[in-house]
């Protein structure tokens, strides 16, 4: 039997539902769910993803029975639709658009209208009796399908043969609007158009509609592999080998009349997450004219006006879907002659303080639980709510106001075109990307600007859908916009503004405003707080911050910190007067002259220990004796070490000597971390010494301070040994002289392999291990973090990683080395605290791995505190979803043994978590 290529929808052997969207794509998938609930959809039929595999494997040819399958769907849509396709006397007219499993809006191609010729063209006249409306449905088709499967698309910054054309018209008539355009006009274009084909292309426009057919699948199924659908999927995460489902469906008119109209809209704001119907439309016009921004459409509470009967229909329509869906919807729907058609139903994209909002408020209406709403924010999203904003009253020049299409606050310089937005980017420019519309093409220059302001759309266009899909600020349709590409400058309230001039926009008012504008910080909603109180309730695993002064650890509190899981003792040195002192012992020949310069020094450190203990109010505080090489202390440049003589009284041969004895040809695995305590204890005894003294004197003010001392660069039990005396000794000393008792504890950072492979001989000294997954992951690859950035991004394109593991932890190999190290550290010290403190503990996918492992805590950058503990809640959620499902499952009981070993390693784990 012959592999099922086809699945139809809309009609009585409609196939497929919302469960199989890996195979029809999202929006076929849905077609057919929709169609199952007994909503008004066109009849078509969706062509697998499968397909287009096998499309793209077999030099872009179909599978044998493809052709069969086709056109016994088409047999069925015909009957239902109560047309033909192909018929001069009662022609069925089609779209033909994409759908993957994951929405790519405006990324692949579209052909509508399909299926007209000049003969064909004569029978929709008659039946319809419109003879406007008929050739401006056959210009749209010709136009269209000349740009997609013919490839006269323009790029750049060329000028669209097809909108020249019609610009002419408009002159020669004097209307601004296509729509003032009468039937002998779009007529005229139409065979104006087809005349451009054949000149340009030196063939033909197909007139077979079979052909057209062909064509318009091909196209879609190649613009999987176009330039912008590539460029969005790499954005967005998305797999290049799921490949496209394409959706043949019949057409319906909303350009027949002032009964007609065609629109977008979402169940809820996708800006602000309220819950009040969202979207705009058109009356008398087709789909491609709300996205395009061709026209300024209305608001869609608007149509109640104008189509009532329609407008309750689909009130009822977004109702029924979302109730269906369980969340929020987008739409697209057309009325034709006041009847109203469901073309899609999506998951619809949203700001992620909309994501927040909705998913809090449908938890409290009922529609979902915590859990799943803890699980519909992504983690890594929660960042674009954590930046500033724009300061009222420093918005002093305001040239133009547009639509809030994308909140939040974007300054930079004026780029015209996305190629430039892009290539200033790269040269670390900030820009913000203006122009009359966006089109798919612009999605790279859309990533790679702060923000994006356009002269024409309105909030569904293609630049707002993407910029909220982006979290990019966007301004949309500002009509005071006149913009001039060919001389790169736009006009707006009497001002010009240049490429490469500051403006500065907001995308929760649509204000635009010249130069640059001060910010002010973040808010935070409600319902912001709530999703942070669900997940503190979800998660196991605690949340810290690498924090090095009391302001960090002060802004990591607010976003929830529950610790400093790193502060860097050897960022306070360049601080100030403290650079002078330290080069001064780096200079010393002698014990005595380092330890000199050093009891300069303690005082500083003991400040800065003090006001982060007061910052963290008796929370853990993981400090980090000196790691990196004493080298990095010393200026290399001539110009700086003469200044530097100049400061210490010595001569610039002897800073030079040092610099040259201190040179290392591969100082990451050099004379630094635990090798700098051991061959200079006296360092690491200030550094002690300053750690016990802030506690104590913090603890005089009544607060409590609990530092644990952390040993960098392990390697050996005895590296550590020996210097977990030494702090125990100088912990003894301080306690003495100021009779108090001190709370500490003592451990280490796993980042050699070695380390984490030997990491049961190390417990049995160390009271905790933090994973310093930076170098941990230098060290297994063996890559130079700084030098990897030249290959790395090679490496991930061709698919040779899948991600750069220094964002994205490893879990293959660096993962199982940490794996390694928890299970044998803890395998001799049960109560073994277990941390992880690299750049990856801010990042959502490590996060989970750290949960799964048997973590006790993460800790990352202040700012990215709540993204790790939404990502922990969801690590938890997601653990216990497994578990009920496995529960089904019957287990043979555990034996006594196995239940005291298990009772046992629960009561660590509880204790752990205590301290």
């Amino acid at each position: 039997m012959a592999q099922k290529h086809v699945y139809l929808f809309g009609t009585p052997k409609t196939a497929g539902d919302a469960s199989m969207r890996n195979l029809l794509g999202g929006k076929g998938a849905n077609l057919a769910e929709m169609s199952r609930l007994g909503l008004p959809v066109p009849a078509g039929f969706t062509i697998t993803t499968e397909v287009c595999t096998y499309y793209y494997q077999h030099g872009k040819n179909y599978p044998m029975e493809l052709k069969k399958q086709v056109e016994s769907a088409l047999r069925d849509v015909e009957q239902t639709m109560g047309a033909r396709f192909g018929d001069p006397q009662n022609p069925l007219l089609l779209s033909v658009r994409s759908g993957a499993r994951a929405s790519m809006p405006g990324m692949m191609e579209t052909v509508l209208n399909l299926g007209l010729n000049d003969q064909i063209i004569q029978g929709l006249i008659a039946r319809s009796g419109n003879e406007r409306f008929c050739y401006d449905v056959y210009r749209r088709f010709v136009q269209m399908y000349g740009d997609v499967v013919m490839g006269l698309r323009p790029e750049g910054k060329e000028i669209d043969p097809f909108e020249a054309l019609i610009e002419e018209a408009k002159h020669a008539r004097k209307v601004q609007l296509d729509t003032e355009l009468g039937a002998a006009d779009l007529k005229g274009l139409a065979v104006q158009f087809k005349a451009e084909i054949q000149r340009r292309l030196d063939q033909p426009f197909p007139e077979d509609p079979v052909e057209q057919l062909w064509g318009a699948i091909g196209a879609v199924f190649s613009s999987w592999n176009g330039a912008r659908a590539i460029k969005y999927r790499e954005l967005e995460g998305i797999p290049h080998d799921w490949g496209t489902a394409v959706n043949v469906q019949s057409m319906v008119y909303g350009n027949m009349g002032e009964d007609c109209a065609t629109g977008v809209a979402f169940t809820r704001n996708p800006s602000t997450g309220e819950k009040k119907l969202y979207g705009e439309y058109l009356i008398n016009a087709q789909g491609e004219d709300v996205v395009a921004g061709i026209r300024t459409p209305e608001p869609v509470a608007r149509l109640n006006d104008q189509l009532p009967t329609a407008y309750k229909q689909f009130r009822k329509v977004c109702a029924t879907l979302e109730q269906h869906y369980r969340e929020m919807q987008d739409l697209e729907f057309t009325i034709q002659q006041g009847r109203l058609w469901m073309l899609q139903a999506r998951t619809g994209k949203r700001t992620t303080a909309a994501a927040v909002k909705i998913a809090v408020d449908m938890a409290r209406e009922g529609l979902i639980t915590q859990a799943q709403a803890l699980q519909r924010v992504k983690p890594g999203e929660l960042d674009k709510l954590l930046h500033p904003g724009f300061v009222e009253a420093a918005k002093t020049q305001v040239i133009g106001r547009g639509l809030p299409a994308s909140p939040g606050a974007a300054t930079g310089r004026v780029v015209f075109q996305a190629e430039e937005a892009e290539a200033w980017a790269a040269r670390g420019e900030k820009v913000v990307l203006v122009r009359q519309e966006t089109s798919p093409e612009d999605i790279g220059g859309m990533h790679a600007a702060q923000g994006i302001l356009t002269a024409r759309g309105g909030t569904t266009s293609h630049a707002a859908v993407v910029a909220r899909g982006m979290g990019k600020c966007c301004v949309a349709g500002c009509g005071e916009l006149s913009v001039d590409y060919q001389n790169g400058l736009f006009q707006a309230d009497g001002q010009t503004v240049r490429e490469g001039d500051w403006i500065s926009i907001d995308g929760s008012t649509g204000e635009v405003m010249l130069g640059q504008v001060s910010t002010q910080p973040a808010t935070f909603s409600r319902e912001f707080a709530t999703l942070m109180k669900w997940a503190d309730q979800a998660r196991r695993l605690k949340v810290r911050t690498n924090a090095d002064t009391p302001h960090d650890a002060e802004v990591a509190r607010r976003f929830g910190a529950e610790g400093i899981g790193l502060c860097r003792t050897e960022h306070m040195f360049f601080e100030g007067d403290r650079i002078s002192a330290v080069r001064e012992m780096i200079l010393a020949d002698s014990e005595r002259g380092r330890r000199q310069a050093l009891a300069k020094l303690k005082p500083m450190q003991q400040g800065d220990f003090e006001g982060i203990f007061k910052a963290m109010k008796g929370l853990p505080v993981t400090i980090r004796l000196l790691d990196p090489p004493l080298h990095e202390f010393l200026p290399h440049e001539p110009a700086q070490q003469e200044e530097m003589a100049r400061q210490l009284g010595v001569s610039v041969e002897q800073i030079r000597e040092k610099v040259a004895y201190l040179h290392e040809f591969n100082p990451m695995l050099g004379h630094r971390g635990c090798r700098l305590g051991i061959t200079f204890p006296e360092i690491y005894e200030m550094q002690v010494e300053a750690i016990f003294e802030a506690a104590v004197a913090v603890k005089k003010q009544g607060i409590k301070a609990f530092p644990e001392v952390m040993i960098p660069l392990v390697g050996t039990l005895r590296e550590f040994a020996d210097l977990k005396e030494m702090t125990d000794r100088v912990a003894a000393q301080v306690g003495k002289a100021h009779g108090a008792a001190l709370s500490y504890l003592v451990g280490t950072m796993i980042e050699v392999p070695r380390a984490a492979v030997v990491a049961g001989q190390i417990a049995s000294q160390a009271e905790f291990f933090s994973f310093g997954t930076n170098d941990l992951t230098q060290l297994t690859f063996g890559y130079s973090r700084d030098d990897a950035g030249k290959f790395l991004p090679v490496y991930v394109e061709k698919g040779v990683l899948e991600a750069d593991p220094f964002q994205t932890l490893d879990q293959e190999g660096t993962g199982q080395l940490i794996r390694l190290g928890t299970e044998g550290g803890r395998q001799v010290r049960k109560d073994l605290k277990v941390g992880i403190c690299g750049e990856h503990g801010g990042d959502p996918a490590s996060v989970g791995f750290c949960h799964r492992v048997g973590m006790d805590y993460v800790s990352c950058s202040p700012y990215r505190v709540p993204i790790a503990r939404l990502a922990a809640a969801q690590a938890a959620v997601q653990e216990q979803e497994a578990r009920a499902k496995t529960k089904t499952t019957p287990k043979p009981k555990a034996k006594a043994k196995t239940r005291k070993v298990a009772a046992k390693a629960k009561a660590a784990a509880k204790a752990r978590r205590r301290r």
